[in-house]
């Protein structure tokens, strides 16, 4: 039997384990990403490890995230980044250069090769046969220090891609699809694998979007095959050297088979509030927009970027809508301004954004009170562009560009004329805002810069023998990480200053919960299913590890939340019967008697009530969490 090209993957990397579905295994990793959301916790860890360099290929450090800067933390967060980069090894994009994953892939992915990112859309990277994978930033500080990278062998769902997309569908459309089918938890415990003779029909950025917004199913990564279409990208980028084939193998199996007729597809809207809430774009005609947004690093390729330029070229956005664009790099504005998309953008009435993650995760460009709001974005989730109340829809450069000019949701099927986009043969490659690490013998000599706003890691320490205290809340389904630590222009920028941020933990859903929780000498978390689903972001395990909070107890995790909470030193536990649930409410007693971490039963000591619960940890998990968290764990390993 042979092997599908995730599986091949995963066995040339293969560190410890064995290759069964959900048990335990480690692999080497070879590049690691990091944005400076998440970054600047991830170096402050590897700075603790006592490394002088890293350890892999090829890291890489983009500042894409927060570059608002309204006072000095931002600013210099980034000095830290750049320093902390020369002195280690690590190369830098800086602000301005790009989104993480849209740069990343144009310049450093590889297939074959393994990619551990602190954001959870480096998955982004498997368009081009990379398996690529979103982590903690502890994870990829870790990974930096040279050791694996620890998950549950998964299942592998493949997707066989046939036909050809029609026009006024695309990419984006492809993916929703798939989100239609399994909603935000379905992809949990699978790789999502692409193959087919349809893949062919799909452009290589077409692929990148597919397998970025793969994420929200809850899969461990997705991946495409590298064919002959990878390779005249790569060499459009001045990498052809770099590229080599892989595929799975003609008599591979797949744990499960969705099938995936591309002529099928039409244009699709994920409705407020999740990407899995989806629907044909033909059910909402006529639903009046106040704002749309092109862009983020799911839809800002050449690609993406001259479909919407060559659809509203010589024609006005609607007066009632505000429209943007946030180009996906500095390469993709140098293509827009030769071919002059730029100005055909320009004169059509949108306005052009800093290359960066920005209206995506709430840094500018909030709505209005109640506003709709029409993204390419990859998630909606309740107030995450910054206003509570708005409705935000997720579509297509397609869908967007046709709304755009309407002023109201519209078919982009409507409009004649919507040809394929055609790769440049050779892209004017623009690498100025990158900053090379120093050699090792150089390297020693740099001062790292430390501005007032970064503060010293919280204390670990190990796991007691039983934890007490009260619920300190209790949550529904679907808790997001923007739910337990949101995002956006007033909190990102205390990303290095756990003290701080931990004052906003929980802020949308209950804002007394950090005062309580200091009040109460921390306590536990209970929810319902796939707690801490979206961004990777570690600060939604860290911030609430700093109040106290010593178990949380769910129907079940999303995987990077989890692991997060493991990382910590948080026991993330499960319900043996999902209805206990419904016994438990907020401001209750509990007892957890933890011993060995065998036959865990919750004493629910108010009520009178004895609870059993489970748990999921490897023995590597374990004994992190015996050790207080990962960085103790590593620094021990490391001496």
């Amino acid at each position: 039997m042979g092997l599908t090209l995730a599986q091949r993957i995963l066995k040339e990397h293969l560190v410890e384990g064995t290759e069964k579905i959900g048990d335990s295994i480690a692999i080497r990793m070879d590049h690691t990403l990091t944005q400076d959301a998440t970054g600047t916790m991830a170096y402050l860890q590897f700075e603790a490890m006592g490394l002088d360099r890293v350890q892999t290929d090829l890291s890489v450090s983009f500042i894409d995230h927060n570059m608002l800067q309204t006072d000095f933390m931002n600013a210099d967060d980034h000095l830290y980044l750049q320093s902390i980069a020369q002195r280690y090894g690590i190369t830098l994009s800086k602000a301005g250069n790009g989104i993480c994953h849209q740069v990343f892939f144009e310049r450093f992915a590889r297939p074959g090769k393994t990619l551990i990112g602190s954001d959870s859309h480096t998955p982004t990277a498997g368009g081009m046969g990379q398996l690529a994978i979103g982590a903690g930033g502890l994870d990829v500080a870790v990974a930096m220090a040279g050791g694996p990278f620890e998950l549950k062998y998964p299942k592998i769902m493949g997707i066989k891609v046939t036909g050809k997309l029609t026009p006024g569908v695309s990419g984006k459309d492809v993916i929703l699809e798939v989100l239609r089918r399994l909603d935000v938890k379905g992809g949990r415990g699978y790789i999502l694998e692409y193959f087919g003779p349809g893949v062919s029909n799909l452009s290589v950025p077409d692929r990148a979007t597919i397998t970025n917004m793969g994420t929200e199913t809850g899969a461990t990564t997705s991946i495409f095959p590298s064919d002959e279409a990878t390779k005249a990208y790569m060499e459009a980028m001045g990498r052809g050297d770099q590229w080599i084939e892989m595929k799975a193998d003609s008599d591979a199996v797949y744990d499960e088979v969705l099938d995936l007729d591309l002529s099928k597809i039409e244009p699709l809207v994920a409705r407020p509030h999740s990407p899995g809430n989806v629907s044909p774009v033909r059910e909402l005609l006529g639903t009046r927009v106040n704002q749309v947004c092109v862009g983020s690093c799911t839809n800002s390729s050449y690609r993406d970027l001259m479909t919407v330029a060559n659809m509203v070229k010589g024609k006005k956005v609607h007066q009632d809508v505000s429209a943007t664009i946030s180009p996906g790099s500095r390469t993709i504005i140098k293509e827009m301004i030769r071919t002059g998309a730029y100005s055909d953008l320009v004169e059509a009435g949108f306005r052009i954004l800093e290359s960066g993650c920005g209206p995506c995760i709430g840094m500018g460009l909030a709505p209005s009170s109640g506003a709709v709001s029409v993204r390419t974005f990859n998630r909606n989730f309740e107030g995450r562009s910054g206003t509570k109340d708005a409705q935000v829809y997720l579509v297509s450069p397609e869908v967007a560009a046709a709304t755009a000019l309407k002023g109201e949701m519209a078919d982009p099927r409507e409009f004649k004329g919507i040809e394929p986009v055609r790769e440049p043969s050779r892209y004017s490659t623009d690498d100025n805002l990158f900053v090379a690490p120093l050699p090792p013998e150089e390297a020693g000599g740099v001062v790292i810069v430390r501005g007032p706003n970064i503060k010293p890691l919280p204390a670990f320490h190990p796991l007691p023998e039983k934890e007490e205290g009260e619920v300190l809340i209790k949550v529904g389904d679907n808790i997001t990480t923007d739910h337990i630590m949101p995002a956006g222009a007033k909190i990102l920028p205390l990303r290095s200053n756990i003290p701080k941020i931990s004052e906003f933990v929980f802020n949308s859903v209950d804002p007394g919960f950090p005062k309580r929780a200091i009040e109460k000498g921390g306590g536990f978390i209970i929810g319902g299913e796939n707690y801490g689903q979206g961004s990777s972001r570690e600060h939604a395990a860290l911030a609430p590890k700093y109040l106290g909070v010593k178990a949380v107890i769910v129907r079940s995790f999303a995987r990077i939340h989890r692991a997060n909470l493991v990382n910590f030193g948080i026991l993330p536990l499960t319900f043996k019967d999902p209805a206990d649930l419904d016994l438990i409410e907020m401001g209750d007693r509990l007892k957890l008697v933890i011993g060995d971490l065998s036959d865990l039963v919750l004493e629910v000591e108010n009520k009178g009530l004895k609870i059993p619960l489970l748990h999921d940890l490897s023995e590597r998990e374990i004994e992190v969490m015996k050790q207080g968290g990962t960085l103790n764990y590593t620094r021990s390993q490391l001496s």
